[in-house]
């Protein structure tokens, strides 16, 4: 899969208040919506748009971010001043990590390209999209 992101160019993004912000300098592996309840209780929301990028595609260029160890394997990445879930990732030997797309400066530049966790999924959430929807973490390279 490949997200729809022009391969040239960086991407900027950051957090709400503006002192977490960030550059992507490669092609996404691919995005996706998350529906599990680790994503839902973290975010406060049904679910969280990611995308998946290469560990050296994705940089820090201001700020210092607050890591929450979420479970055994994974870190959750948040700007310690407004709050704003930046990134996810392995704790050991990450090789890709995954940002929340609307953390971009300008998230209509990846589109979603699937449903995972759906076994989770709000009962009360409609999916009115016509994307894949897997019951588990489904074509998700993290």
């Amino acid at each position: 899969m490949n997200a729809t992101v022009p391969v040239d160019g960086e991407h900027d993004g950051g957090c709400l208040c503006g002192y977490v912000r960030y550059v992507i300098t490669e092609r996404p592996i691919d995005a996706g919506f998350c529906h599990c309840r680790v994503c839902q209780r973290s975010s406060g929301a049904p679910s969280i748009a990611w995308l998946t990028v290469d560990v050296a595609g994705f940089a820090y260029t201001h700020g210092d971010v607050a890591v929450y160890r979420s479970s055994e394997r994974s870190q959750r990445e948040f700007c310690p001043r407004c709050g704003t879930q930046i990134a996810f990732r392995a704790i050991a030997d990450a090789k890709t990590v995954d940002v929340t797309i609307c953390s971009l400066d300008d998230s209509s530049r990846v589109r979603p390209e699937y449903h995972i966790w759906c076994e989770s999924k709000a009962d009360w959430l409609r999916i009115g999209d016509e994307l894949p929807q897997y019951p588990d973490d489904g074509p998700d390279v993290t």
